[in-house]
């Protein structure tokens, strides 16, 4: 019996049975190669593509083409997630998760591996944190009334006892008042979620916000970490109320310095950028607004649990031994509020908060 031939795929054929768009460009940005995913994903053939620079295929400004830069600067590979490269060529929003590799010959070329995300899994990001802010709204109006009142004439009773008890019985009246105050203080947090009144809302410098908070970590809770900035200059002014902004801000930083905890090479790095392409509706309205102003908190703690990461923003979902598991609830409420969006991004060493805010325009009203 002969020995049937064996089949070697050639490099091209294995690209093409690829579902993700692969690109190689040189270095000088220029198309030398793409699979066919990646002709669909243009909507245009490859012998075109390599008549073209990268960079004439994508939107004016893409986040592709500065981690291109990166890969390049570092020579090593940089992943990054839920970026948009829709334009109106592409047709609107085109979500995808983007890995850029360098190639081996030290020649500046780079592989690209474009990963589409469906729309769903878009509008899904934009309405899970807001649902789940929301989910503690009416919990938070009843422990208002049905709590409060029964603590407070719970409490008027211990310090009644208070009075005629012996001594060593008053230390279990005054763990009663100290317990009663304690849930007082929890409702009142809770009482934030159901202030469904417009947010007043004005141009603000996020730079200003971002030094503020940074000010006040580093005179507190932060004062032996490190702090990065990596600041995009030309950012316009966002649409946002600052004190609330300060106050999303000041969380997520603070809950970076708990990650950390102490270690010497703790580091919190702040950025901002613009990132053109982000279109979400806005709650309650047919129109949609642009969400271009981004803001990262990174630091390099331990990362957040893979079972834990789904559920963050939930309320009461928290890994702190005295956390009330608020603090990422009410941020997902106070961005959501100014119609943007928070995402968690979390592995060892390198955990990233993105907020994505509308710019401030001077046509609308605040």
């Amino acid at each position: 019996m002969t020995a049937l031939p064996r089949y070697l795929p050639n490099h091209e054929a294995v690209l093409n049975a690829l579902p993700h768009a692969i690109i190689s460009v040189d270095g000088q940005g220029r198309v030398v190669d793409a699979n066919m995913a990646a002709e669909a994903f243009f909507d245009i053939s490859a012998p075109v593509m390599r008549r073209n620079l990268l960079k004439d295929l994508l939107p004016f400004g893409s986040p592709l083409l500065a981690l291109i830069g990166q890969v390049r600067e570092r020579n090593a590979p940089v992943n990054e997630y839920r970026v948009d490269l829709g334009s109106p060529r592409l047709g609107g929003e085109r979500p995808v998760d983007i890995q850029v590799a360098p190639m081996q010959d030290n020649s500046g070329g780079v592989v690209i591996m474009l990963q589409e995300r469906t729309i769903a899994d878009k509008m899904d990001r934009q309405l899970t944190h807001r649902g789940a802010a929301r989910s503690v709204t009416a919990l938070a109006a009843m422990l208002a009334h049905e709590i409060k009142n029964p603590l407070s004439g719970i409490r008027g009773a211990a310090q009644l006892l208070e009075q005629s008890v012996d001594d060593p019985d008053r230390a279990l009246t005054q763990l009663i008042c100290d317990e009663a105050d304690r849930i007082v203080k929890l409702v009142d947090r809770m009482e934030v979620f159901s202030d469904e009144r417009p947010v007043a809302r004005s141009p603000v410098n996020i730079h200003v916000v971002l030094e503020h908070v940074k000010k006040l970590a580093q005179s507190g809770f932060a004062r032996k970490i490190k702090f990065v900035e990596d600041y995009d200059p030309s950012l316009p002014p966002v649409h946002a109320n600052k004190d609330q902004l300060i106050q999303v801000i000041l969380n997520l930083v603070k809950n970076a310095a708990e990650a950390i905890d102490g270690s010497p090479e703790g580091e919190i790095i702040l950025t901002t950028g613009f990132k053109p392409g982000v279109r979400l509706s806005v709650p309650g309205s047919a129109s949609r607004v642009s969400l271009p102003i981004e803001v990262c908190i990174k630091d390099n703690g331990p990362g957040v649990a893979t079972d834990l990461l789904p559920y963050l923003f939930d309320p009461f979902v928290t890994t702190k031994t005295s956390g009330t598991g608020l603090g990422l609830a009410l941020v997902a409420k106070i961005v959501g509020d100014h119609g943007g969006i928070v995402e968690c991004e979390s592995q060892n060493k390198r955990t990233v908060f993105r907020i994505l805010l509308p710019m401030y325009r001077s046509d609308r009203s605040a």
